[in-house]
């Protein structure tokens, strides 16, 4: 028999059966693209996302031979998109992304009526443009019609259980993601949907990851090639599950996951005080991993080497485009001369930049594309660098970090990684530790470990440590203090110029 897990990411979905030793059996992986029809916007069609993810799912079930069917499935996800759904499992309109602009008008107001470290004590969060509560304000006042016929708004994890035949239900890692849940009370926060003038109706109940939320109907085992009635489990926030499954679950340990939001997210038991958190721009979030939290240092930067891959790649057509493997072939293991500020996209902490744009500083006629990949590979390190460089102000030292994600694939920029963080990094076998998190869930829920942390035990493997150079993390330390330097002195032109150029394309 096989655990299967899911994870749904912003710009991809995967699906991996595992034995219950933890052997991969079967996978299957499927792009899709964002939606910006308009500026400042960024949805996922939603048809499109949940057919892209049945796909993964047949073929990953296709695969398996009768003796390893599933017997039970959990779902990982993206946080603070919700899809909105009646209770006939129809979908009612696409998914607002956490990097949309809209709402970001009801902040101010919300400031007013209550304090970043007011919001910290009872939700874990600061105010932000990021969270679902605002995105659910806009649609609630610019798509009226919209907002009254939905029944459930459902964080991804929570959608596509729900499709395949759960009840509505949301862990509290992803009801985390939306500024509206009592992080000490585990529920939905009557003071906060009061504010933002939200009704808790329209929000599913509230369980730990790792409950049985129902059954996989008749339906969606005839499309998908699952057992009918098997157990579909609460999953959790991709994060949190990723750091489940590469094994980062106990007190001092992180996660660095190398996916299209680089997240670096320690771990530990007791929650830190707000004042330190928030001049670090950290939150502080439920583990799936009962008894444990974790905070998250991260940006939405990976998705710069996609644009990298469809643009500036030899064969960038979309019939040549070649595989992030031969990409990543040409890194060095020496700094790339080029420093590039990856503000390309929303940036997260410590100052949550989203009103500037890119920048790559020396640039020649000699440059190559192995240099520019690498420079952003440096660039996104940089960026989660300035918060993981200062966590001891807050009063958490990870002694232990493991690396997953596609981008940890790469020994060249696994290497980099460790040599700008000056720290040991570790890279189990099973790198696409999000659906191994998911099925850790599904496992330990149905019975077959006595605890998460048994099953972790049992399913995953360490593999390789990558020991930081003294050479090159002198070197890089110099480079980050002239990242530092030049991201505090070109923030204003990249702000103005920014404006400029959205002005201009309007």
């Amino acid at each position: 028999m096989s655990l299967l897990g899911i994870d749904v990411g912003t710009t991809g979905c995967k699906v991996a059966a595992f034995s219950v030793d933890g052997k991969l059996l079967s996978s299957a992986y499927r792009e899709y693209d964002l939606r910006r029809d308009r500026p400042g916007h960024a949805e996922l069609d939603v048809p499109e996302v949940w057919s892209r993810i049945g796909d993964c799912i047949g073929e990953a079930t296709a695969q398996l031979p009768p003796s390893d069917a599933s017997e039970a499935i959990s779902v990982a996800s993206l946080g603070e998109a919700m899809v909105p759904v009646d209770r006939d499992r129809n979908v009612l309109g696409r998914s607002i992304l956490n990097v949309d602009a809209r709402g970001n008008e009801y902040l101010p107001q919300l400031r007013a009526s209550m304090s970043d470290a007011e919001l910290f004590s009872l939700n874990g969060n600061p105010w932000g443009e990021q969270y679902g509560a605002t995105k659910l304000m806009w649609l609630r006042e610019r798509q009226p019609e919209l907002y009254d016929r939905t029944d459930w708004f459902l964080h991804w994890g929570s959608f596509v259980a729900f499709m395949l035949g759960a009840e509505p239900r949301v862990d509290y890692s992803l009801a985390n993601r939306s500024l509206l849940f009592d992080l000490n009370q585990g529920s939905w926060s009557p003071r906060l949907l009061e504010l933002c003038g939200l009704d808790q109706s329209k929000l599913p109940a509230t369980v730990p990851s790792g409950t049985v939320i129902g059954s996989v109907s008749r339906a969606a085992a005839a499309a998908y090639g699952l057992p009918a009635g098997i157990p579909i489990v609460s999953g959790a926030h991709d994060q949190c599950a990723n750091a489940t499954g590469c094994g980062a679950i106990h007190d001092r340990t992180a996660l660095y996951g190398m996916g299209t939001f680089p997240t670096i997210a320690p771990v530990y038991s007791t929650p830190r005080p707000p004042e330190a958190m928030l001049a670090l721009g950290l939150n502080t979030e439920h583990h799936a991993a009962p008894g444990l939290f974790l905070s998250f240092i991260f940006h939405m930067g990976g998705s710069i080497v996609k644009w990298y891959r469809d643009l500036l790649s030899a064969g960038s057509t979309e019939e040549g485009r070649g595989t992030y493997s031969e990409l990543f072939a040409g890194l060095t293991d020496r700094p790339s001369g080029l420093l590039l500020l990856p503000h390309f996209v929303p940036m997260g902490p410590p100052d949550f930049v989203s009103d500037q744009s890119g920048l790559i500083v020396g640039l020649t006629t000699e440059t190559n594309r192995s240099s520019i990949l690498q420079a952003i590979v440096e660039g996104n390190a940089f960026a989660l660098n300035l918060v993981f460089d200062r966590l001891s102000e807050a009063g958490i030292e990870p002694e232990s970090i493991r690396v997953v994600g596609g981008g940890s694939r790469s020994n060249a920029a696994v290497q980099i990684n460790a040599n700008i963080f000056g720290k040991p990094l570790t890279r189990p076998d099973v790198v696409e530790a999000g659906a191994l998190g998911a099925a850790i869930l599904a496992g330990t829920a149905i019975g077959r470990y006595g605890s998460i942390a048994e099953a972790v035990d049992t399913m995953i493997r360490p593999g390789r440590t990558f020991e930081p150079h003294p050479q090159k993390v002198e070197q890089y330390r110099e480079a980050f203090e002239l990242y530092k330097e030049t991201r505090g002195q070109m923030g204003d032109l990249l702000r103005r110029w920014t404006a400029f150029a959205v002005g201009v394309s309007q």
